[in-house]
């Protein structure tokens, strides 16, 4: 059975006869809300999180990230979230640059206490009907394109209110496929501008009309309005009237994402 990363914590927790807060306090968090909102998946914890629970838990980091077997008697000291790191990367990591494993490596010997998504979680509470939106550096290109990364960073994340989203004209179906990215170059200019965050909705994996949408196009990663040409192409358009329209194979595009709000912020 598979099982997502916030049912495998709760189900390791229950297994230990922990309730939230005393998984919490082994954690040494000042709240159980940090433990609730895991379970419930509207956030997404750190590694340096991870293997504080999974400390806590008596079990490899492993077994939260991964959802992999529980390891050999043999193996009893856990995990750090570097050494997680290394495994991760030794196992599927091969096709990532030297210098993008050396920044996940880097990342992941940070100290919790300088981390900015452990700062972010220790005081803040989520009022009504806020959840929390994971903000990826993908560095989706809005020029000419820029390679993916294998493994993302998670820079920070932000709370959001479904309700308030919708009542924006904001349509989607589930919060939790919602991510926050950010927009590299000026080839969408003035509708978003080089490094605007922009909402989008993960779950759209396909073609559902026109708009701007994030895709990838011959292994480099894109952000730009798509139209139907035909049954085999689509018109991959900048609103830059610098940059020519392109036309494009749809079996040569991999849509990853709709582009649903952009985040602009004005000088006055």
């Amino acid at each position: 059975m598979n099982e997502s990363l916030s049912q495998r914590i709760k189900r390791l927790r229950n297994a230990c006869g922990l309730s939230q807060a005393q998984l919490a306090e082994a954690c040494g968090w000042k709240s159980q809300s940090r433990v609730g909102n895991y379970e419930a998946g509207t956030r997404e914890p750190t590694l340096a999180d991870i293997s504080a629970m999974a400390a806590a838990l008596g079990v490899d980091p492993s077994q939260l990230l991964l959802d992999t077997p529980a390891p050999s008697a043999a193996s009893t000291t856990p995990l750090s979230a570097a050494d997680m790191v290394r495994e991760m990367l030794a196992k599927k990591g091969t096709a990532l640059s030297s210098q993008a494993r050396e920044r996940l490596l880097a990342a992941a010997e940070e100290p919790a206490t300088g981390n900015l998504l452990a700062e972010v979680d220790s005081g803040t509470r989520l009022v009504g009907d806020e959840v929390w939106v994971a903000h990826y550096d993908i560095r989706a290109a809005m020029g000419g394109g820029q390679v993916p990364h294998d493994y993302p960073e998670m820079l920070q994340d932000v709370r959001v209110s479904p309700k308030r989203l919708r009542e924006m004209g904001v349509s989607f179906t589930e919060h939790y496929h919602l991510k926050l990215v950010t927009g590299w170059g000026q080839s969408m200019a003035p509708t978003i501008k080089h490094r605007d965050p922009l909402l989008v909705d993960m779950s759209i994996r396909e073609f559902v009309g026109d708009g701007i949408y994030l895709f990838s196009h011959h292994d480099m990663l894109y952000i730009k309005r798509l139209q139907r040409k035909g049954r085999d192409h689509f018109k991959m358009i900048s609103d830059n009237t610098h940059h020519p329209v392109e036309d494009i194979r749809v079996d040569d595009t991999y849509i990853q994402a709709r582009v649903l709000l952009v985040w602009n912020a004005h000088l006055v």
